[in-house]
């Protein structure tokens, strides 16, 4: 065990009890327990297998590469459509946890058998993503903000690229490209920090909220 992860434990004040079941389950898989993005994460050889977390209404055991698994027991989660290779497997108590507790074992040792087999999610690219019209007619009429978008890294290209061509109506497209105009000029990304005041730099906390009182 982890003494980071007793700390984090040692914090909750909710799913405290399910989460630590989940833990040991991870545990009893023979996976090394880390900290990683602010949760316990488990591997295998360096390799991240599973993360469990909480939400407001359920808790959860994320497999990283759970689109490869075969899900035999259709149990598995998309937290949202852009989600390409993570999946959940979610709970809202502790009996039924523990009554899954052989099938949630047999998928993650599943998932270690495919980090073992050094098996890839094939990620779409950039290029694989629609670019709307409107988008487009932006770019042929403001050609600074063409090269601006196009020296975003292609993680913000396509955060993007999906928020724009996310609605059916072409108002709503216009209406978010001209939002994040500013944004993109500055080279920044839909969820980068532009007031300099957050503390999880290059990521936006709400600080600049501050700045309107």
């Amino acid at each position: 065990m982890n003494p980071k992860i007793n700390e984090f434990f040692e914090g909750l004040t909710k799913w405290k009890q399910e989460l630590l079941v989940l833990r040991s389950f991870a545990l009893d898989c023979l996976l090394l327990e880390e900290v990683k993005w602010k949760v316990p994460c488990y591997t295998h050889k360096g390799k991240n297998i599973v993360l469990i977390h909480g939400f407001k209404d359920y808790f959860a055991l994320l497999f990283m590469k759970g689109s490869l698994l075969q899900d035999s027991e259709n149990i598995l989660f998309q937290q949202t459509e852009n989600v390409q290779s993570g999946r959940q497997i979610r709970f809202t108590n502790v009996e039924e946890l523990l009554a899954m507790e052989a099938i949630i074992k047999a998928y993650i040792f599943e998932a270690i058998e495919i980090e073992k087999a050094g098996l890839k999610i094939a990620y779409k690219k950039k290029e694989d993503y629609d670019f709307p019209e409107e988008l487009l007619d932006k770019f042929k009429h403001h050609p600074t903000f063409q090269t601006a978008f196009e020296a975003l890294t292609p993680g913000r290209q396509k955060g993007y690229l999906l928020h724009f061509s996310g609605s059916n109506n072409p108002k709503t497209r216009i209406a978010r490209i001209e939002k994040y105009t500013f944004k993109i000029l500055q080279g920044k990304g839909m969820t980068d920090c532009t007031c300099g005041l957050s503390k999880r730099m290059p990521n936006c906390d709400g600080s600049h909220k501050q700045l309107d009182k």
